[in-house]
């Protein structure tokens, strides 16, 4: 059974840096695109960004476009999103999810229900 585990949440200022890291087990990371979404309180929630299984191609949704990073190591099971330049609107809880087939491309809005696999989350909070 695939499992996700998310860490690396935390407190930090705004205009600091974060990066939150999502390790798949059960299976193997090649056989899957994996999409960061987002949370924040009373809010839907946001597909932020997406690296597809394949040839790497990446997804960011337009708020966070130069400013957060994706990448991933297929021999660590690992997906990492660098965020950088952080404000108190990215303060949210932030989820990874696994897809065995959507392809990551700048023009496609990242949809939680394109996602099967989802990890249980990490807080990521931009306060002074």
């Amino acid at each position: 059974q695939l499992q996700l585990v998310e860490s690396g949440g935390g407190l930090v200022q705004p205009g600091g840096s974060l990066r939150v890291s999502c390790v798949v087990s059960g299976s193997t990371l090649n056989y899957y695109s994996i999409g960061w979404f987002r949370q924040a309180p009373g809010k839907e929630l946001e597909g932020v960004s997406c690296i597809s299984k394949n040839d790497g191609s990446t997804a960011y949704v337009d708020s966070v476009k130069g400013r957060f990073t994706i990448s991933r190591d297929n021999a660590k099971n690992t997906v990492y999103l660098q965020m950088n330049s952080l404000k108190p609107e990215d303060t949210a809880v932030y989820y990874c999810a696994a897809s065995g087939y959507y392809y990551c491309s700048g023009s496609r809005r990242i949809r939680p229900i394109d996602f099967g696999s989802w990890g249980q989350g990490t807080q990521v909070t931009v306060s002074s």
